[in-house]
């Protein structure tokens, strides 16, 4: 039991429900104290981000009491619970693209002269922020044109700009690499070195006991564990979250589900780009994929990873080179030729690229594969629903149904739809951008036993991942890109997490 005196916030039993029956939160009890960084976890769908909306404001509970600095408080909202001090930072940033990067920092707070927003100082306030903290961007810049993990940390600095008592994070470093996530530490600690809180949600254990004071730890909506960090291992903490001992996964194989059989490795390629050229953004790009075969694409931020995988699938116009499928050159390569070709992209951003919010699961996942299962114009229901079936229960996507609406589901679990989506199009090469980004350990494991299967059952992948681990884990080569180009590749026995790490350095030099 804590001292009263270092309780920051205190949810008691709170109870929240949705349509449908969805019980998100089964009468969760949370103390955050004064000074701590307080972690939070769980499986995808445990009922973390509606918790974190609920002491945000965004939501209002079904029952349960929320206190903060010893005070009940009833939130009617975001910018009531900051009055009351407490900011909230949500998966989708809460920013504003279109706007500069100093117009979302100050957002609500702009600085002023003569009651007139004082664009110098604002501008010069924000370049200095965030050149304290390691981001040296051109402030004037619209939002939407940094990295990803550039836009976490803005967001992160605009909550820490707020001056509240507790800044409450979902997911924070879903996006960062690993520089950025020096960053947001140190932030951390500041905040800590102050005497403000954080809750801070993650799915990745390395960050949690980097970060963290205690845990508190989510499933099925309800608290099974709260604690300190250090006094728990990773084996405990893992199989508290899934509710059983925790032992790799083992699994079916998918039949049916990807056309062909495993091929021998010099067999010619089924998808070959050579000399990917575009101006500022690749030069001479070739990557050649062989059934059964996974590539990884590793590189540092900005080394041409994901737009290599988007000309690939026809996302990104080149000025020079080629595209073969099948050992056939394309004249024209588009997304609607690579689709036809067998050729599917699971991209980065699954909010803005991915998704469609207002579409159920079923028809989310069945959206690609519309043309395959029509015939004459018409599409059978029996067989989409037959194959949303399928896929669901192979990927463990929990929903209520498969008419939920996807924008319901947590962010991991959406993942998880839009990979379905593209193993519905039964592709002949899968693209996958960080597939991993932002999902529960166990849902990892099963992706990582999952590339493995599809790849005896003869799909062709390229893996983009900021973890080397993963990619030694999951890869027969590894190309490494630097500045748009081809800096490296490893293939075989030296396709481990050492000389992947020692390649990316090196050709970062």
């Amino acid at each position: 039991m804590e001292s009263d005196d270092r309780r920051l916030l205190d949810a008691a039993g709170i109870l929240k429900t949705f349509a449908g029956g969805v019980r998100a939160l089964d009468h969760v009890s949370l103390t955050v104290n004064r000074g701590e960084v307080h972690g939070l976890i769980g499986e995808n769908g445990a009922g973390k981000s509606c918790l974190i909306k609920v002491i945000g404001g965004v939501y209002r509970p079904d029952a349960g009491e929320l206190r903060f600095m010893r005070q009940p408080v009833s939130l009617s909202g975001p910018a009531h619970a900051e009055r009351v001090g407490i900011t909230a930072i949500h998966q989708d940033g809460g920013l504003i693209p279109l706007m500069s990067v100093a117009r979302n920092l100050y957002l609500g707070r702009e600085p002023r002269r003569f009651g007139l927003l004082d664009t110098r100082r604002m501008n010069a306030q924000a370049h200095a922020l965030l050149a304290r903290h390691g981001l040296h961007v051109d402030v004037r810049r619209p939002l939407g044109t940094l990295t990803p993990g550039a836009r976490e940390l803005v967001a992160l600095l605009r909550a820490v700009l707020a001056d509240t008592p507790l800044v409450a994070m979902d997911e924070p470093t879903a996006s960062l690499q690993p520089a950025e996530l020096d960053t947001l530490a140190s932030i951390l600690d500041s905040l800590r070195a102050q005497g403000r809180s954080a809750i801070y949600v993650t799915h990745r254990l390395d960050e949690l006991y980097r970060i963290c004071d205690r845990v508190t730890v989510l499933r099925e909506g309800r608290v099974v564990h709260t604690g300190p960090v250090r006094s728990i291992d990773r084996r405990r903490l893992i199989s508290l979250m899934l509710g059983r001992p925790y032992r790799p996964s083992t699994v079916v194989p998918l039949i049916g589900m990807c056309n062909g059989s495993q091929v021998q490795a010099n067999d010619p390629p089924i998808l070959e780009a050579t000399g990917m050229t575009r101006r500022q953004v690749l030069a001479g790009v070739s990557v050649a994929l062989r059934s059964g075969e996974v590539v990884g694409l590793g590189g540092l931020l900005g080394a041409g990873r994901s737009e290599t995988a988007r000309a690939m699938a026809g996302a990104m116009t080149l000025d020079r080179g080629e595209v073969r499928v099948a050992g056939r050159p394309v004249r024209k390569w588009t997304i609607k030729g690579a689709i036809r070709a067998g050729v599917s992209f699971l991209p980065e951003n699954r909010k803005t690229e991915g998704i469609i919010p207002s579409l159920s699961v079923r028809d989310n996942i069945a959206l690609a594969a519309l043309p395959k299962l029509s015939r004459a114009g018409i599409v059978s229901d029996a067989r989409i629903d037959a194959i949303v079936d399928a896929l669901m229960k192979r990927l463990r996507i929990k929903a209520v149904s498969p008419r939920q609406r996807v924008c319901e589901l947590s962010g991991g679990t959406q993942q998880k739809v839009l990979l379905a989506r593209w193993l519905a199009t039964r592709p002949k090469v899968l693209l996958l951008d960080e597939p991993t980004r932002g999902v529960d350990i166990a849902t990892k494991e099963g992706m990582q036993v999952l590339l493995d299967e599809l790849a005896v059952d003869g799909l062709a992948m390229l893996l983009i991942s900021s973890d080397p681990g993963e990619l030694a884990s999951n890869c027969d080569r590894v190309i490494v890109l630097r500045n748009g180009a081809v800096a490296g590749e490893l293939a075989g026995a030296d396709v481990t997490e050492e000389r992947i790490v020692s390649a990316i350095a090196h050709a970062g030099k």
